[in-house]
């Protein structure tokens, strides 16, 4: 059996990898094929002792160090949608850059990490994939917004008039709450159908035109259910 050397190098040793003039630390050893490879700075490369040097023995040059200038499209609290995903919205919780380094390429991965409105699922995403909705200034105003649509497409059943006829105040008094909110629930839809005719016409996503004529049909269900607009 083949007696194996000791490793020139150990775990926690700063080194320089010679080719590149870059420094680090041995944070694995391995054994293949006879030799002892490094693993640096937990990096999947693994180097050979021949192009590793301590950095106390070092007298070349290294390189100085790199300044990265990252520019972010999203922020925390932004509303977003997902390529892949419809027209789910998803709120920005978390984003980071991965840095990538070889000897012939040199990149930035920004990774943004997200939440799903309706069920709080995770997501990780790419920059490339996302469109901004709104940002986290305006994100829980359109949220609200959006929550009424979803209440009003739920079907209710016709009312039916349950006035007493010894209690005519009350029954008054609960018409007049009745028209209130419905008043209401016609601004809000108007109001969202407006934020989304902007969205199609800035992306011209088939999704928002979707949205749009969802919005159309329930104001027409709210001003016509009755015979007659209290509006």
């Amino acid at each position: 059996m083949e007696k194996r050397k000791k490793p020139k190098f150990n775990i926690g040793d700063t080194v320089v990898i010679t080719i590149y003039g870059t420094v680090g630390k041995v944070t694995d050893v391995k054994w293949l094929d006879g030799l002892h490879v490094y693993e640096i700075n937990k990096s999947e490369g693994l180097y050979l002792e021949t192009s590793l040097q301590m950095l106390s023995e070092y007298d070349g040059k290294l390189l100085d160090k790199e300044q990265i200038d990252i520019e972010y499209k999203y922020f925390f609290g932004d509303l977003v949608q997902v390529k892949g995903y419809g027209s789910d919205l998803f709120k920005v919780v978390g984003f980071r850059t991965e840095i990538w380094r070889y000897k012939e390429d040199a990149w930035e991965d920004v990774i943004y990490e997200l939440s799903r409105i309706k069920d709080g699922e995770w997501l990780e995403a790419g920059e490339e994939e996302l469109t901004l909705v709104a940002d986290s200034d305006s994100a829980d105003t359109f949220i609200q917004k959006l929550g009424l649509l979803f209440s009003a497409n739920k079907e209710v059943k016709p009312s039916v008039n349950l006035e007493k006829p010894h209690q005519p105040r009350a029954g008054e008094k609960e018409e007049l709450r009745k028209i209130h909110q419905k008043r209401m629930t016609i601004d809000n839809l108007l109001d969202l159908y407006n934020d989304y005719r902007i969205l199609y016409k800035w992306f011209k996503d088939d999704e928002y035109a979707h949205v749009m004529r969802v919005i159309l049909r329930k104001l027409s269900m709210l001003v016509n259910n009755d015979g007659k607009s209290h509006v």
